[in-house]
């Protein structure tokens, strides 16, 4: 349960996200909820980071992500409809409806480097940039991470190079699951799961691929993928 400050303190970083892509300054968010330092500020960013709605990176100016909100903050679900009456005056389509609702919707989730689609690569290490993710990606709960695709093995999957995959960051999933796999601590690779008792299969969703099996020593699941972001 939060108490009303932090609730407040909450919605005011959802929407200055939302709205401009980055977190408001401790002294936006300090004239926002009327308190008269920053150290109380510091107070409940200390104690929404402790319940789980947000966290904070190391080493980086105004760096706050949401990881998840209340209940009470959470949009009603977007049903589809044609609505008319637009700026240009002309009707907008259930479809572009649809997607400004997702847009303002989005949350900021961390892209963490690249992932490979094909020959492993160096192993995730740092985030680079973030990328606003539509809300009805992320409604299981947990972290939630993104990555740049390198190469073609999961293109049968629907999964090309260069899509953004955004993933729950999980130690384990079901066989069958596309998951983020961390070979040997050295390399990481998207792939689709296979368990074969002690061993552990990683299928390419490429002909062109071989599976490529392994110890379950040698590997760990690193997360599960929950969506595709794809630019045109």
């Amino acid at each position: 349960m939060l108490t009303r400050k932090q609730l407040d303190l909450l919605e005011f970083i959802n929407k200055r996200m939302q709205r401009d892509g980055v977190p408001p300054s401790f002294d936006e968010m300090k004239d926002a909820l009327d308190l008269r330092s920053k150290s109380g500020i510091h107070r409940l960013i200390t104690a929404l980071e402790e319940r789980g709605f947000i966290r904070r990176l190391a080493h980086r100016a105004r760096a706050i992500e949401i990881i998840k909100l209340p209940d009470s903050l959470e949009k009603p679900a977007f049903k589809p409809q044609l609505v008319t009456g637009s700026a240009t005056g002309r009707p907008r389509t259930a479809q572009s409806v649809e997607r400004a609702a997702e847009r303002a919707s989005a949350l900021d989730v961390p892209i963490m480097g690249r992932i490979a689609a094909g020959t492993p690569i160096e192993a995730i290490s740092q985030r680079v940039a973030s990328v606003p993710v539509p809300g009805n990606m992320l409604r299981s709960k947990g972290l939630h991470y993104a990555l740049e695709v390198k190469g073609d093995s999961m293109k049968d999957a629907g999964i090309n190079d260069g899509d953004v995959v955004v993933i729950r960051e999980q130690p384990d999933a079901e066989n069958g699951d596309i998951v983020v796999a961390l070979i040997e601590e050295q390399e990481a690779t998207l792939k689709r799961l296979r368990k074969r008792g002690n061993a552990i299969a990683l299928e390419a969703a490429n002909p062109a691929y071989e599976t490529r099996v392994y110890r379950d020593d040698q590997v760990r699941i690193q997360g599960r993928l929950v969506g595709l972001i794809r630019t045109y």
